[in-house]
């Protein structure tokens, strides 16, 4: 059942996503459904407090959020594009020729085993194309990035949330036992 006025912001990726009851790691909570509809209320750095289509809510990491499509810009606004996708498509190309190239000098028998797994120790390459749809791995920043032509957004990260987001003006929330102390 969706609450009145819900209009989600981001999705939960395919595979779901581990969940906090705060934004601490060592307070997990029941994890997200994949594909599940939430809307992004507050940010802490990495950690995002969202509020789920069932009413539920909890604290996840926001880089592993899906963001929903929102309405285009209205003819009259301007169009503004993000960073530009194509250093990242010529670096991947550039590592698959190195490593087709390898793969040639191998099968020519040029290569053994250990010199092709030197010539290839590093190389780190990930595209899926589906469309005007690619998702490429930025290998430098450790994170995958979505891309429809003209616009490039993170989609996911390597690493979890950094510790020490806390909102700016928020005392860190304390436990009180029931005798005060």
């Amino acid at each position: 059942m969706t609450n009145p006025g819900f209009r989600p912001t981001h999705v939960v990726p395919g595979h779901g996503m581990p969940a906090w009851e705060a934004p601490d790691p060592a307070r997990p909570t029941v994890p997200l459904d994949p594909l599940l509809p939430v809307q992004l209320m507050e940010r802490r750095g990495d950690w995002a407090y969202v509020l789920c289509a069932n009413g539920w809510s909890a604290w996840v990491d926001g880089r592993h959020l899906v963001d929903v499509p929102q309405d285009p810009p209205a003819p009259e606004g301007p169009l503004t594009r993000t960073a530009d996708p194509r250093p990242l498509l010529a670096r991947a190309d550039e590592t698959l020729a190195r490593y087709r190239a390898a793969v040639e000098e191998l099968a020519g028998g040029g290569l053994d085993g250990e010199a092709f797994r030197g010539r290839t120790r590093g190389l780190r390459i990930g595209v899926v194309v589906d469309g005007e749809h690619v998702w490429l791995y930025d290998a430098p920043h450790g994170r995958w990035v979505y891309a429809d032509g003209t616009r490039l957004n993170t989609y996911v990260t390597d690493d979890g949330p950094r510790a020490g987001t806390e909102a700016p003006g928020h005392a860190p929330t304390q436990v009180v036992t029931p005798d005060g102390t």
